[in-house]
């Protein structure tokens, strides 16, 4: 009985009716895709440098925390108290303004008035401590929570309410010394740079070094005009507009101008 012959694959078969053995070319052809393979590869992990993104809220260091265009031309400094009425209305607007405006940014002063304390700096020091745990975003969130929940006027947050989610490295950075220092610090730079009243802001031409001083709750359109003020050189100096002349906030009529 005759053994049965192991078949062929087609392919090989194929090869052997053409009675010249390939495998010359074809070990070329595997060589050269090993070789495509290798230049495809090293050519996407050595792509270009790609221009980085605008730079986001949260990836902002500080103290002092910032929002908006942070590489933006102007920096828009709010000088505020966390128990004062007239800076958590006007919080929200120009929270929205600055989102809005190209080449504007936002930063925060403490400015805790002698009439809200102690609560105004406990609440300067909660909104820190987030922000050292949790970065520059978190800061802005606890602000807003702050607002939210404070019944103002230096009475503090509710009896028994606390901010949520407070981790052991919160509460260290509570219990610590460094925190009230800069508060502290902040505070005296502000009185020292002829800040009296909360809400206020300084708007600086980074391009220039020209600032002005706003006392008072700005409404977008007259910050854009200061904005051109600025930008063509028609401020002479660092200028306060209607200085207060103690450490007071803004009446409540003007706020009540603002549009709600």
């Amino acid at each position: 009985m005759a053994q049965k012959r192991p078949s062929i694959p087609v392919q090989v078969q194929a090869f052997r009716i053409r009675g010249r053995p390939r495998w010359p070319w074809v070990l070329a052809a595997v060589l050269v895709a090993l070789l495509l393979t290798w230049l495809v590869s090293r050519s996407s992990g050595e792509s270009p440098t790609q221009s980085s993104a605008p730079v986001s809220m949260a990836s902002v260091a500080g103290p002092p925390w910032q929002m908006g265009d942070v590489e933006g031309r102007f920096m828009l400094t709010l000088y505020a108290d966390l128990e004062c009425p007239f800076c958590r209305a006007y919080f929200p607007q120009i929270k929205q303004w600055v989102s809005n405006t190209a080449d504007v940014a936002l930063q925060w002063h403490h400015l805790p008035l002698a009439a809200h304390e102690p609560a105004a700096s406990a609440e300067a020091r909660l909104v820190e401590c987030v922000a050292q745990a949790s970065g520059n975003a978190a800061f802005w969130q606890a602000v807003e929570w702050v607002y939210a929940h404070t019944r103002g006027d230096g009475q503090g947050l509710p009896d028994g309410l606390r901010y949520p989610d407070v981790t052991p490295a919160i509460e260290q950075c509570l219990s610590s010394e460094w925190v009230d220092a800069l508060i502290r610090t902040q505070n005296a730079e502000a009185i020292k740079g002829g800040v009296t009243a909360t809400p206020s802001l300084r708007l600086l031409d980074r391009q220039t070094g020209q600032a002005i001083l706003l006392q008072g709750p700005i409404e977008g359109d007259a910050l854009l005009s200061a904005m051109d003020m600025l930008a063509a050189g028609d401020m002479a100096s660092d200028a306060a507009a209607s200085p207060a002349t103690s450490a007071s906030e803004m009446p409540a009529d003007v706020v009540g101008d603002m549009p709600r």
